[in-house]
């Protein structure tokens, strides 16, 4: 039996979810509809999983690195609306294990809690087409780690990064800057060099670590 808290501040959301639960061999131990009563009750009832939309109102991202620092063992399967590819790697970063959309099908629902808690990773369909049109690497964000060595960006440099993680094209970053496809190319890969990463999601870390992007303003964005 796997121990379950559903936090989503929306109830009849909290509704349907018991309801797909319900013939399943999950527990649902706790609701709630914001991030000090989902601490409270981690500290009450100890679940495996917790499924979270961490994009409501009565919650924050900041609450699940809060939860896993009184719980390393915990899982956190999120279940939100559709999300930037810029929002899915700083909830991955976070401590995010899996991910799915409400607009899921009950069968992807219900295997990604129960999948998370046997270890693994889920992914929705859906959310899988972000991560391959974004060229996000899910293990890479996992692992990555920034080098401690001081990284010098020209400003031009720095306005690239921004647009990137903003989740412009080379086309778009060109012009709007009034720059050449090319150069915008060169500016990218000089700047991939410097960061020491391999991709997009990447320089969308860096971005995020260095503050470079707002969260409120890109990161819970329903477009892509």
């Amino acid at each position: 039996m796997i121990n379950l808290i559903l936090a989503d501040d929306n109830e009849i959301t909290r509704i349907g979810l018991r309801t797909i639960f319900k013939n399943h061999d999950i527990q649902i131990v706790g609701e709630v509809d914001n991030s000090k009563a989902l601490l409270s009750q981690i500290n009450a009832f100890k679940p495996e999983v917790v499924l979270i939309d961490y994009t409501g109102p009565g919650f924050s991202i900041d609450v699940i690195p809060q939860a896993l620092a009184l719980h390393p063992e915990l899982k956190f399967v999120a279940i939100t609306p559709q999300q930037s590819g810029a929002t899915l790697i700083h909830a991955l970063k976070s401590g995010v294990i899996s991910h799915i959309k409400k607009d899921c099908s009950v069968s992807e629902i219900i295997d990604s809690v129960q999948e998370t808690a046997s270890g693994q990773k889920f992914f929705c369909g859906q959310i899988l087409e972000t991560i391959r049109k974004e060229g996000i690497d899910v293990e890479e964000i996992s692992d990555a780690e920034f080098s401690c060595e001081p990284v010098v960006l020209s400003p031009r440099e720095i306005e690239v990064i921004t647009l990137i993680a903003e989740g412009m094209t080379n086309v778009e970053i060109s012009e709007k800057l009034f720059l050449s496809k090319h150069t915008v190319n060169t500016h990218r890969k000089n700047i991939m060099n410097k960061l020491g990463v391999k991709n997009t999601a990447g320089i969308v870390m860096y971005a995020i670590k260095e503050r470079f992007t707002t969260p409120n303003k890109f990161l819970f964005s329903n477009e892509l």
